[in-house]
């Protein structure tokens, strides 16, 4: 296998997505997402210049996380997690 083919494929193997769930105790809010960076991401929601609906909660804390090889499992779980099942399996987290 060629160099390039190499470094290529040991960064797509390497990939890891993650579906998360963030509380704030402030607010008893949760917010679920995804992303490829979670500690970046966990630190994006806290940040002071964030500007989205997790800005008005803060500070979050991470409370659930899950690990999946490609981007598109990441997305399932995270709407399996959002519905009312997954609501109910975030409320017996808290």
């Amino acid at each position: 296998m060629s160099p390039f083919l190499f470094e290529y494929y040991s960064k797509w193997m390497e990939a890891i997505f993650y579906t998360y769930v963030l509380y704030s105790e402030v607010h008893c809010k949760t917010y679920v997402g995804y992303t490829s960076n979670l500690i970046g991401r966990v630190e994006a929601h806290n940040h002071p210049q964030n500007k989205g609906w997790t800005k008005r909660h803060q500070p979050w804390i991470l409370i659930y996380s899950e690990s999946f090889p490609t981007k598109s499992a990441a997305m399932h779980r995270e709407l399996e997690l959002k519905s009312y099942r997954g609501r109910e399996f975030i409320k017996s987290l808290l």
